[in-house]
């Protein structure tokens, strides 16, 4: 009896570490309203009209950026072998989204496009640590977590150095110098 006991606890061991397969992709199926949400896609740019929130008259920025990105995750068993799919995406919000009237110009529009452009470089970056993860079935709630986190901290603090360089697009030199390197890291990625 003492023997089937050990042998079982280590099957089950075994079965919970597992390795799964993963299946990481981007998509567009999430549970946000649609006529709220823009998704990513390197062919299609932000436009004013897209900024549908209400201006926060008493801010100092002239426009806010509302995007991020997120993921939904399921696994599949088939017998023994476990595959987890993460659905990865990146979203501007049209509601959350403003810009202040009268303000509306081309280079301000640019500035905020590089905002939407950051979120999409760190749910990048996010898509190549899940691709970089050995997941089993004990550990990938922990490690689907973890990496999610690291990379929103990653594109929060992005973010606050890009605002804080450009001194929120006031600075045209600093603004160029971050149009290029967006523009590049971009360019070296597809959607």
């Amino acid at each position: 009896m003492k023997y089937f006991i050990l042998i079982v606890s280590f099957l089950f061991c075994e079965f919970a570490n597992a390795q799964f397969n993963s299946n990481v992709y981007w998509t567009e199926q999430t549970a946000m309203a649609a006529n709220d949400i823009i998704y990513f896609n390197l062919k299609k740019l932000l436009a004013w009209n897209d900024f549908k929130g209400i201006p926060v008259e008493n801010s100092k920025a002239v426009a806010i950026t509302s995007s991020g990105f997120g993921y939904k995750a399921d696994i599949k068993n088939i017998g023994s072998v476990g595959q987890i799919n993460i659905g990865v995406y990146c979203y501007f919000n049209k509601n959350t989204s403003w810009v202040k009237s009268g303000k509306n110009s081309d280079y301000i529009l640019e500035h905020e496009q590089n905002h939407f452009n950051i979120s999409f470089v760190a749910a990048k970056n996010f898509i190549e640590k899940l691709k970089l993860a050995s997941f089993t079935r004990s550990n990938y709630n922990e490690i689907l977590s973890r990496i999610y986190k690291e990379s929103f901290n990653i594109m929060n603090t992005m973010q606050d150095d890009y605002d804080h360089q450009t001194k929120n697009g006031q600075d045209r030199n600093s603004q160029n110098l971050w149009n290029d390197f967006l523009s590049k890291k971009i360019s070296g990625f597809t959607n």
